[in-house]
Parts: structure tokens; C-alpha cells; sequence
């Protein structure tokens, strides 16, 4: 079982997310946007972070350029974005993001993705 948090300012897309992965046996914590995801980051310890890229008030990939390179390595990131064009990609990375997942995806391609990364 992973400790994940989830960061989307839909609530509907963070319940998807949050009924998908607490089925498959984890716990989930949830942010409503960057700033509220910044500050569970700071106080508390996952085992992997979902961020959206387009958050109010501050985008997934200013939360991720928040981060030191050494926690985004010991704590991986999956960016969650209907920006799918390759400078979307390329700026995600640039971030210390290697795990992008565009929207919409299916509950069993965020489920493997999230299997694969915790298993390696």
C-alpha cells in the first residue's frame, strides 16, 4: 500500500482518481490546487505524487520546480495534462517529471502506470 497524493481542482477527475487507486489497496490524500499540493508536500511524506498541470493559482509544473531535484527523486511525480503537445512534454521534463499521462485517460492506464513506477 503507497501513500499518493492527488492534486486536480476538479473534484470530480480527483474522486476518479481516489476511487481507482484506494480499490487497488492505497491511501489517498487529495489537494484541491498547486498551493494546497505545496504545502501537503512540505509537512507530509508519499510515495508518489499525481499533479495536474493546470491548477489555479499555481500550475503542476511550478509545484514540481518548488521541489529539490533529490525529493523528486526519492518521491515520483506523474503530471496529469490535456497539454499534449511535444513543448508540453518537453517543459513537464524540464520540470523532473519523467511520468506525463495526457487527459483523458482510462482508470486502468492510471492504475498500471501507478503499479509500474511504485514497483520499481
Amino acid at each position: 500500500m503507497a501513500r499518493i497524493l492527488v492534486a486536480d481542482d476538479e473534484e470530480v477527475l480527483r474522486m476518479l482518481i481516489t476511487d481507482t487507486l484506494e480499490d487497488e489497496g492505497h491511501h489517498i490524500d487529495n489537494a484541491v490546487d498547486g498551493r494546497d499540493a505545496l504545502q501537503k508536500l512540505q509537512t507530509e511524506v508519499y510515495d508518489l505524487v499525481i499533479l495536474d498541470n493546470m491548477m489555479p493559482g499555481m500550475t503542476g509544473v511550478e509545484v514540481a520546480h518548488s521541489l529539490s531535484e533529490e525529493w523528486k527523486q526519492q518521491y515520483p511525480i506523474i503530471m496529469l495534462t490535456a497539454k499534449t503537445q511535444q513543448s508540453d512534454i518537453e517543459e513537464t521534463k524540464k520540470a523532473g517529471i519523467p511520468y506525463y499521462m495526457a487527459k483523458p485517460f482510462s482508470p486502468a492506464q492510471l492504475v498500471l502506470l501507478v503499479e509500474d513506477i511504485l514497483d520499481a
